[in-house]
This record gives structure tokens, sequence and C-alpha cells, in this order.
């Protein structure tokens, strides 16, 4: 693998790190900072030294990075950059190093000169993981001499040393930072690896060209493949083939554009599947901008635009027909939009959502001269796009007929709610929860365990329809689904606003069996397709009944595992007469035992549901729920030893 090294160094220097203003308060609000503190905050730091490795590369100093989780739970994080300036910084006299992991807002992405372009916004990234980590080392290799310092929460630790490099490898550059997140900030050191080596996939990804090694040390028989490396010529477009492996595609190779404008690199792929659900990943400076933004707003103004005027003018739109709307053009679409500006505008240092008013004109130029030359140039894949778009286009239309027909009936009706609902009298939604219970019997038995002021219960019958396989006519057609939405009040899909919530706690409580298992995996599709800001926002929740009653006498102690349960009666075996109830199902439980154990919330235990990565959920729905079988059985035979606790 080349190095790439095609600018000298000699310009980057001290002067080009400005201080903003000094580093305030970020070990009393880390929040602030890194978004929370739990595993996403304990990632985040990772990704913030990662992010700064990852601008030399795209500013074309730089060719690899290498990520490490040590055995004791720390970071390493190296790369073979130009190394971080050691000279001394006119405004606040100390090293450039010293000044960029001690300074909040210090950083050479404020110039322009040091970065043309760059996934940092605010230069708090290093200085921000020194406060929160219990210690920095810091090499930097450079000027034909290594160069150390130690730092601890924030503090410098040690002058900054320099020494000839021992291996006489002089003319070599790079930083590598070693790093111990502070349990008195996160706690627990808990990693995902499969997350982080997703984001560092991503990363390859949207960097031909960019080596990134990861390895995990710590805890390693937790993860047998805990060695990975990426690099792929592909780019984007070799992303958006990995993403729809698992789905048949209409048009065999993805829409691919690159192109610089007006001072911007705009990339997109993309191709359409079979599936219903619209999977579009947005990035700017290599950010994961999960909540969208410009670049997003000009890809679909472009999809929306092109295929509209290209299915007119090829008459595949007759001329009664009505225009596709958006959300026609992006059924069973998968799509990666990276845009690289020089001064992006994000909101928040987490950075979620991309604000740079041109980067939407920008992204809608380029995609749509490239999709259009797309479509003249490929006639066939070009019909098999715009016919799939007017099927869309016949099952919204039926669906919006099928929800008018809900209204109606329900305004005639006098309520709007289903009539199985029984709903609780409280009115403020911040306090109400509802409980969507698995078959009238448990429903029945929920109902008169239930705490009438802010518990609501909807029963459901039967198995729901699986909706990774189904139009938006069918699911809204579907009683078990057309009653959750109706009770849940907040819409569906593009129409969902989380402000009309009418609880804000929807728990789903199956019976601890297959059966149980397998609705609540449908409905745990349906709302990560069809309602996913409800997730999004924490809203929604898993009740955990008990598995087992253990019954000493006129004792009785509920456990929710098999281990569980196993300690208990370790604990007993010196008494007699113990007697060991298996829960087969909610209705097995009194009305009483059902509060105690699963609603009661000074007693019970929920789980709330989140996507810590959302390519991976998609790709685990996928694989579980739709049409392809050998994907599936893959997944099961690769997973199946990890299943601690099968009820046949």
């Amino acid at each position: 693998m080349a190095t790439l090294k095609p600018q000298s160094d000699d310009q980057y220097s001290a002067s080009d790190i400005q201080v903003l203003e000094g580093m305030e308060a970020v070990r009393k609000r880390p929040g602030m900072y890194i978004g929370s503190q739990d595993q996403r905050g304990l990632h985040h730091l990772i990704y913030e030294i990662v992010d700064n490795s990852v601008d030399e590369f795209m500013g074309g100093y730089s060719s690899s990075v290498s990520v490490t989780i040590q055995e004791d739970g720390s970071i390493l994080v190296a790369d073979d950059g130009r190394g971080i300036p050691v000279d001394t910084h006119q405004t606040t006299g100390m090293t450039a190093l010293e000044t960029v992991m001690t300074t909040l807002h210090a950083g050479g992405k404020f110039g322009g000169k040091a970065y043309a372009v760059s996934g940092g916004l605010h230069g708090v990234g290093a200085s921000v993981v020194n406060a929160l980590s219990e210690w920095v080392k810091v090499s930097v290799y450079r000027e034909e001499k290594i160069f150390r310092q130690e730092y601890s929460r924030g503090i410098t630790q040690t002058e900054l040393t320099s020494e000839n490099d021992p291996d006489g490898k002089n003319s070599e550059t790079g930083t590598t930072i070693e790093f111990m997140p502070d349990i008195d900030i996160f706690g627990e050191l808990v990693f995902d690896f499969a997350v982080l080596s997703n984001r560092f996939k991503e990363m390859a990804y949207l960097n031909k060209g960019l080596e990134i090694s990861f390895k995990s040390d710590w805890h390693s028989s937790r993860w047998p493949n805990n060695d990975v490396t990426y690099y792929f010529d592909g780019g984007i477009s070799s992303f958006v083939r990995g993403l729809n492996q698992k789905r048949g595609v209409v048009h065999e190779e993805p829409i691919y554009v690159e192109k610089d404008f007006e001072g911007t690199k705009v990339e997109v792929a993309l191709q359409y599947n079979d599936s219903y659900s619209e999977f579009v990943y947005a990035f700017a400076n290599c950010i994961n901008t999960e909540d969208g933004g410009t670049h997003v707003t000009g890809f679909r103004s472009a999809l929306t635009r092109v295929l509209n005027d290209f299915g007119r003018k090829s008459k595949l739109i007759k001329d009664n027909e009505p225009n596709l709307a958006g959300e026609d053009t992006r059924e069973g679409i998968t799509a990666v939009i990276s845009v690289k500006l020089k001064d992006p505008q994000f909101e928040g240092q987490t950075k979620n959502k991309l604000g740079n008013p041109e980067a939407r004109t920008q992204v809608e130029t380029v995609l749509g001269e490239a999709l259009q030359i797309f479509l003249e140039d490929n006639p066939k894949e070009a019909k098999a796009i715009i016919d799939k778009c007017m099927t869309s286009q016949r099952a919204r239309e039926a669906a919006r007929k099928a929800r008018e027909l809900i209204i109606r009936k329900n305004a005639m009706d006098g309520g709007g709610l289903p009539g199985k609902l029984a709903d609780c009298s409280e009115k403020n939604p911040e306090l109400c929860e509802i409980y969507l219970v698995e078959g009238d019997s448990a429903g029945g038995t929920a109902k008169m365990g239930r705490n009438r002021r802010f518990q609501a219960i909807l029963p459901l019958w039967g198995k729901i329809l699986n909706v990774e396989k189904a139009r938006a006519d069918k699911i809204v057609e579907h009683d078990a689904i057309r009653s959750m939405i109706t009770a849940i009040g907040a819409g569906l899909d593009e129409d969902f606003d989380v402000e009309k919530l009418r609880y804000h706690r929807v728990i789903i409580m199956c019976d601890a069996d297959v059966d149980g298992s397998h609705i609540r995996t449908l409905l745990l599709t349906f709302f990560f397709r069809h309602m996913p800001e409800l997730i999004h926002h924490g809203h929604l929740y898993i009740a955990q009944p008990p598995l087992y009653k253990i019954s000493v006498g006129r004792k009785d102690q509920y456990v929710y595992t098999d281990s569980e349960r196993d300690e208990v009666i370790d604990q007993l075996n010196a008494k007699r007469n113990v007697h060991i109830q298996r829960y087969k199902g909610l209705g097995e439980m009194n009305a009483d035992q059902l509060w105690h154990t699963t609603m009661n919330p000074e007693s019970r235990t929920l789980l709330q549901v989140t996507v810590a990565d959302a390519v991976i959920a998609d790709e685990t729905f996928t694989v579980l729920m739709g049409d392809e079988v050998a994907p599936r059985r893959s997944f099961i035979q690769t997973h199946a030893l990890e299943v601690t606790n099968l009820d046949i």
C-alpha cells in the first residue's frame, strides 16, 4: 500500500492552531459535548479521535488509521498523518500540542489553512477526550523525532519530551493517542465491537483508499472475530452494494456520481431493491447526519424532479396520471449521500443534522444531471425504476383511501379509539403508558391488574402482519396494526408526529415463549420501519414478565432467567418443598401477580428499545423478516450458540 504524502508539512505549524476560548465545565456537563454518559458517549470519545485522523486523510496527508481497545479498556488510535505541531503557540504560550489537548475550541480547522475539509466542527474533540479520561498519552512523530506528553482529566502532567526515533525511521510522521476513559464519568466501560467496527467500516467506504484497522484485546472471548481491516476502492458505491446484498435489486449496478461542485465534493450512490422501505444514509465530512439536513433535501428534490420529468418525456407516466410523489420515488431505495464541505454547519457537537443551505443546491444539481444521463442511457433499467415507483404510487393511494375510511368510520362511531382499548383516565401524555398485550386472555388479566389512572391496555389478537413483506395499503388495512396506529395517535411513516403521542411509554408485553418472541419481533419490525421516531425519542419499551415462580411455603419469589432460577434454588437447597412454576404465558398469572411482576413501576423491569446503529438494525431486520431464505439460515447458524434460553 502506497503512503500518501502529496504535500509538504512545512507550512503546518502553531500558527494554524486558533484558540477561540478556554475549556470550561466539560467534566461537569459531559452530555453537552458527547451526547450522553452511557455506551454511546463512551464510543463518541473514540470517534472524536478517529475523526481527527480521518481529517488528515481527507487533507491528503495520510493513508491509514489503526484503532485498538487494549486489555485494560484503554484506547489507542494511531495514524500516519503529519503529526500535531509541537512549536509554541503565539496566543497560549504553550506548545500547539498542549493547546490542542487542553484548550476547548482550539484546532487546525478554523482558519482553513491546515484543513480544506474536516469532520471536526468546534475543535473540541481531543480536549474533551482529555477532560473525560483518567489519563492520556500522546506521541507525535515529526521533524525526525518522537515528541511525548501525558495528561489526566484535562490537566497536563508532564513536560513535552523529545527523542530520536529508536527504530531509525526518522522520515515517518504521525500521531498516536492513548487514553483511558474515566469511570467516574462513564461508570462501567462497556464497548460494542459490532457497533464500533461498523462505524469504521462506514468511514472506509466514505474515503476511498483509506485503510482502517480495528482490534480489541479487551474481553476478546466475547468477540471471536476481534481483528478487522477495511479498505474499499469502490467507495460508497460498494457501500450501497453491501447494504443491498441480502435484497433483490431492480437494476444490477448502483447509480453513482462523484463531482466537485462550487467547492464541495458531492458523492451519491443509489440502487433500487424489491423492498417497501427507504434506506438513505447521509454523511457530511464523514459524519453520519442521522437527522438528515440540506444535503438530504437536495437528494430528494433531484430524485422526484428527474424521475417525473423522464417519466413524462418517455410516456412511462401517462398524461392522465398524477406526478409521482416524493415517497413514491423513495420506496425500495438504498442510497448513500456524502458531501465534503469546507465549512460544515452542524446542529450541536454530536453533528446529527447538516444546515449548510448551499448543500441542497449542490446535491440537487450534481445528482440531477447524473440521474438524467443514467435514465437516458439505460432505458431498460429506467423503465423498471419508473414502474416500481408507479406501483408504489398506486399502493400509497390505496393506503390513503384506507386511512380516510378509518377516520370516517371512527368519526361515525363517535370516539375514534379502538373498541378493545381500555384507556387510562390521565390526560397528560407524559404520565401515560400503553401496554400492547399478546392475546385477549392476557389482555383481560392486564386490564384487571393495571392502574387505571395512567395505564392503558390494547390487546392484540394473533400474530400481526410482517410489514417487511407488505405494502403500505396492506399495512393500514390490517386490524391490529390499524388499532395500534389509532391508539398511539401520532400517525405513520412521514406523517408521524411525536408531539401527538397519546402515551409517552409504549410497552410491548408478550409471553416468554417462542410465539411471544415472534410476535415481539413482528411488532419491533413494524415500529422500526414505520414509527422510527418512537424509538429515537425513547418511547418504546419491552416488558419483562417472569419466567418462573419459586415457592417455599407461603413465600413466593419471581425470577426472570434460567441462571437466576438456578441461583435461587442453590440458595434454597437446604429447605424442602420447593415448588417451581414455569410461566408459559401471561394468562397463567392472576391480575395481582401480573401487576406486581410486570406492571408496577416500583417493582417491574422495562427494557427501553434503542437503535445504536441503524445500519446493523436494518440488516438484521432484513435478514430475519425478509424473503431471502439463505441469509436467514446463515444468520441463525452463526448466532445459534449465543442463545441462552430457548423454549420449544
